[in-house]
């Protein structure tokens, strides 16, 4: 289990993380997010033990991460990390050494994975011959061919077409099924919704929403109607009290409300339309995104 425990960083005097806490047990794959700039990077180093926390701790099964540990770590970078003119045999047996794996089991986890994400004839090509999307195949591949204990993956689908971020998916949760820890980042909340059961939302290094999130899907009190049918009056629900917006997309109209109290009032205006589908449907991790982050801001 990676517990992280009130860590603060200072650059000089900005505070880059602010009180930051957060459990990851094995075999759970926690969100962490946030804007750009908003401490995320700063928190992974610290993780990782390339930067030393002002103050907290930091520890990984009870104990400090330095570089006795490290090495059960896997890293997928947002930014390319690939050595370009290696090949993918000379660039995945780099960093196989360096995680102090046996030159047989190096060459067994290569195949093993280029063979699992269908790139087996790339083995003698070199990196820069590669699309993205391949690239990030192999930068993947080099994070988990060890079976880590912990695994940070921020933005990890870029460049990667839908087919191959279902193969990306897949390996993820077999890694999840073996009891590593996972550190999901992605500015796509589908992708979260998806896999994270926990989440922190940094703003500015500090957490302004932390826990499972069920719970803050729970406690966000606006919801969303979806309205299908015909003879709807979208001028007449938008006066309705408590209706913030009315959204009319190709073939619905989104009804975003403050709370379950407006539901009846919205379906009492309607109820005599020729309503096909009439859904009450939580918030989106999204819509709560930009909504904490931007009430943060005093937006």
């Amino acid at each position: 289990m990676l517990k992280v425990d009130k860590i603060v960083k200072y650059y000089g005097n900005v505070k880059a993380v602010d009180e930051l806490s957060f459990e990851v047990k094995d075999g759970e794959i926690f969100g962490l997010l946030g804007e750009n700039g908003a401490g995320k990077t700063t928190t992974f180093r610290i993780i990782m033990g390339l930067l030393d926390a002002t103050s907290g701790t930091v520890t990984l099964d009870g104990k400090k991460i330095d570089y006795s540990v490290t090495d059960q770590i896997g890293f997928v970078t947002e930014e390319r990390s690939l050595l370009s003119k290696m090949t993918v045999k000379e660039q995945l047996s780099f960093y196989g050494a360096l995680k102090s794996m046996s030159n047989d089991a190096i060459d067994q986890a290569i195949s093993c994975w280029l063979k699992r994400f269908e790139i087996e004839d790339y083995l003698n090509r070199k990196i820069k011959e590669l699309s993205k999307g391949n690239q990030q195949k192999i930068q993947f591949i080099s994070a988990v061919m060890n079976h880590p204990k912990l695994l940070i993956l921020d933005e990890p689908f870029t460049g990667l077409d839908p087919i191959n971020v279902k193969m990306m998916k897949d390996a993820i949760y077999d890694l999840k099924k073996e009891g590593c820890s996972i550190i999901f980042s992605s500015h796509q909340m589908e992708h979260i919704e998806e896999f994270c059961e926990k989440l922190v939302i940094l703003v500015k290094g500090k957490p302004i929403l932390n826990g499972y999130l069920a719970d803050v899907k729970k406690s966000y009190r606006k919801r969303n109607i979806h309205i299908r049918g015909k003879k709807i009056d979208e001028k007449a629900i938008s006066k309705i009290k408590g209706v913030l917006e009315v959204v009319k997309h190709a073939n619905e109209y989104e009804v975003k409300i403050k709370d379950d109290s407006v539901v009846p009032l919205v379906f009492e205006q309607i109820k005599n339309a020729q309503i096909t589908k009439f859904d009450v449907m939580e918030p989106t991790l999204n819509e709560i995104f930009i909504d904490k982050v931007g009430e943060s801001y005093g937006k």
